[in-house]
């Protein structure tokens, strides 16, 4: 009697063909494990709708097959829908220090934390989770405590990148292990799974350092106020939106709800290192001469309620643009949203600000991986298979085609 062969299935729920609400099963046996659980925001026909979550109906059908749910990092994208699959299944959920930290507070804000059984992992270490061993690879990108995953299935074994990038002088922690990746390769690996998002920039993404010299340049000069707009997931930048504070003698205040919830989670985590009495309240902005201050605040894109947008049109209760502020936006925009931004940073002109964004200066890198980044996972991993991840048709056709030419 011959032995039947074991499969592996891999079902993307969200992240491929769009960008946004990543989530990924992988199934094997009788045993299902999940791979992130995001959100993304609405496209403009959605209207009256605040956030858009993956269709996990598959995996409340089987959720008796459900060992675990597994996180790569601590962005909207890849746990805002946790709240969500948590009404419908309750199973263990695992991420290193910073993404249970952000992951507890939106639970708290649901009403959840008490029923949420959250397991914190370091980088570095293995879990098994019925027929699979999950470790947890130390890796970089936009935010803290991310990584990338090698999962141990019964038909071999997978490499997941989640979000990367390969910064050789991160802020903060250890550089990406390409070493242990390249020690996994050697061994076999039968699917990789590459994040796609910048494939269709040449070269490498530069390091995240770039954005703080050239923070420290302007902050030296900046005569008036400094308001710099940022991802409030962004931990590394509000860093060095402090580190370049603090040498051109400014108080911080932070603005936005987002941002002053992950700055106080990052911070006690000790994420987040700020000399004493550097950050002071936003109501307090007023007792400071106007070049010892700087704001922190939500609004990059344009979001008609952020606190950029509700400052660009006089409807903020704490912040009033004035001639002579400096308004920094340190990100790039989401597809789409262009229109959003311009007319918020139109506004910011019309007020007598000065703004500042990604096409004038180096304020800004990417937390993805460029073409060149790409091509060395796939030389390191030597996948037998290749599946790009994490990006619209476009990005994902592109590396289908490089992964065929490497072979």
């Amino acid at each position: 009697m011959t032995r039947k062969k074991k499969k592996l299935k891999v079902v993307p729920l969200g992240g491929v063909q769009e960008i946004g609400k990543n989530i990924t099963v992988f199934e094997c046996e009788e045993d299902i494990l999940v791979v992130d659980c995001g959100l993304t925001f609405p496209e403009d026909e959605m209207l009256g709708i605040d956030l858009v979550i993956p269709d996990m109906s598959y995996i409340v059908k089987n959720k008796e097959k459900v060992k675990g749910i597994v996180l790569t990092h601590g962005h909207e994208d890849h746990i805002g829908a946790i709240p969500y699959i948590l009404r419908e299944i309750n199973v263990p959920i695992y991420g290193t220090k910073l993404t249970l930290g952000l992951l507890e507070n939106k639970l708290e804000e649901h009403g959840m934390r008490k029923q949420a059984n959250l397991i914190n992992v370091k980088q570095g270490q293995a879990i098994e989770l019925g027929c699979f061993k999950v470790e947890f690879i130390r890796s970089t990108h936009s935010i803290a405590d991310s990584v990338a995953l090698a999962i141990t299935t019964p038909v071999g074994v997978v490499v997941h990148t989640s979000d990367f990038k390969i910064d050789h002088t991160p802020i903060e922690g250890e550089p990406m292990d390409l070493t242990r990746l390249a020690e996994i390769g050697s061994k076999g690996v039968v699917l990789l799974m590459c994040d796609s998002t910048n494939i269709e920039r040449e070269g490498y993404t530069m390091s995240e350092r770039t954005v703080g010299v050239a923070f420290e340049e302007m902050f030296m000069k900046a005569e008036g106020r400094i308001i710099v707009a940022t991802f409030a997931s962004n931990v590394h930048r509000i860093q060095q939106v402090i580190n370049a504070s603090v040498k051109a003698n400014r108080k911080v205040a932070i603005c936005g709800r987002s941002m002053t919830n992950v700055v106080d989670v990052a911070t006690k985590l000790g994420y987040l290192s700020t000399p004493r009495g550097t950050i002071i309240d936003i109501d307090s902005i007023d007792d400071y001469p106007l070049n010892n201050v700087t704001i922190i605040t939500t609004g990059t894109q344009g979001e008609p309620m952020s606190a950029l947008s509700r400052m660009a049109v006089s409807e903020h209760k704490k912040v009033e643009i004035i001639p002579g502020d400096l308004v920094i936006i340190s990100a790039s925009p989401i597809p789409g949203n262009e229109k959003l931004i311009f007319k918020v940073i139109n506004e910011l002109f019309k007020k007598g600000a000065n703004v500042i964004y990604e096409s004038m200066a180096d304020i800004h890198v990417s937390g993805h991986a460029c073409r060149e980044e790409i091509k060395l996972i796939h030389r390191l991993v030597k996948p037998k298979y290749f599946m790009p991840v994490h990006g619209e048709y476009r990005h994902l056709k592109q590396p289908a085609s490089l992964a065929a030419k490497m072979g």
